[in-house]
């Protein structure tokens, strides 16, 4: 079957887009004062890698005793600041500051870089013939085993499923939609933006296999502009979930108007999604 333009171009931007920032960025950095690179590169032991961590902490973080809901993040160059990403960032410690001004809604969030070359393979937990073998399991234990027990042992958190989120976009986007369904007892709350469901059609098998806890709250939100595939993906994974008996009122698919693959669009979307996730 012929692939379309805008199919191709989120192919594309799922390769290139998101990959590993660009050293030679010449842009100002754009993180807040409230944003940190942790002093020590991670080991992820099963892929015998290293990877960057990077933290954002409430404003209010150093004047408090208070304990913090916490949301894990992919595609860490490109979440709070400019001169790392590599389209654009996220936004999300300005969006996130602005919040802890005009709400009670304060979060801990911890941004995960991505592996660059190896990107495609540890954002997905099933093989895909073009991009070879799938790591998304080890990356994501990755991130259970090794980077959420330091963050609860060295911060103020609610380590708890209830208070823990995951979020991310393209093939970040399916790797949170497999988290929230393969960790129930870690996570119960996840941002799954622009998902690329199209990399493999296991993601539906494993769904209908591995139910999320139905206290899970999973937000979907894509552009309108993005191609028929993703909309198509999207309506069949929302049609299956609610087959499936997770209750309408723990999900949201939020289709945007002029929504295009990009940074711009899952900044434009952040501040909703994040309140509707940490609502309670």
């Amino acid at each position: 079957m012929r692939i379309t333009f805008i199919a191709l171009a989120i192919v594309i931007f799922s390769l290139v887009g998101c990959s590993e920032a660009n050293k030679d960025n010449p842009h100002v950095s754009t993180a807040s004062g409230n944003v940190s690179v942790l002093p020590f590169e991670f080991m992820m032991d099963d892929l015998d890698r290293q990877r960057t961590v990077r933290l954002y902490l409430p404003p209010d973080y150093d004047s408090s005793s208070q304990a913090y809901s916490v949301l894990y993040m992919h595609d860490g160059q490109n979440v709070f600041d400019d001169a790392t990403s590599y389209a654009g960032e996220w936004g999300v410690d300005e969006t996130l500051n602005h919040l802890a001004q005009s709400s009670a809604l304060r979060l801990i969030v911890v941004a995960i870089d991505n592996g660059g070359d190896f990107r495609m393979n540890e954002l997905s937990p099933w093989e895909n013939k073009r991009f070879g073998e799938a790591q998304g399991k080890q990356y994501m234990d990755f991130i259970v085993d090794v980077v959420k027990p330091y963050i609860d042992n060295n911060y103020r958190t609610l380590a708890d499923a209830q208070h823990t989120g995951i979020m991310g976009s393209s093939m970040g986007g399916l790797i949170s939609h497999y988290a929230i369904h393969a960790y129930p007892q870690v996570f119960r709350k996840a941002g799954i933006f622009s998902p690329s469901y199209w990399y493999s059609s296991q993601v539906f098998e494993f769904t209908q296999q591995h139910k999320a806890d139905l206290k899970a709250k999973l937000y979907v939100m894509y552009g309108d502009k993005e191609g028929d595939g993703m909309i198509a993906d999207t309506d069949r994974m929302q049609r299956q979930l609610i087959v499936q008996g997770h209750p309408r009122s723990q999900m949201m698919f939020k289709r945007v108007v002029g929504g295009e693959h990009n940074e711009k669009l899952w900044r434009s979307e952040f501040a909703e999604a994040i309140q509707w996730l940490f609502a309670d």
